[in-house]
């Protein structure tokens, strides 16, 4: 299972950048770490939409590493 969630998250980082990428080609990843330093990224709703399936992914992935540690 994580590795079926480390991949969803992998997948998700790069269709977030080429997203991100489609409204300024200029934008690195890192650049999308930090959406709100780009007004058109955070006022993009399906930006917005795919960069919390990302914090949704990210965060399962939290909790199975601290279920799977205690």
């Amino acid at each position: 299972m994580s590795a079926d969630l480390d991949q969803a998250i992998v997948q998700q980082r790069a269709k977030l950048l080429a997203l991100a990428r489609r409204i300024n080609p200029r934008l690195t990843e890192d650049d999308v770490l930090s959406p709100a330093d780009f007004p058109e990224l955070s006022r993009d709703p399906q930006f917005n939409y795919e960069d919390g399936i990302l914090a949704g992914l990210i965060s399962a992935q939290a909790v199975l590493r601290a279920t799977a540690a205690s």
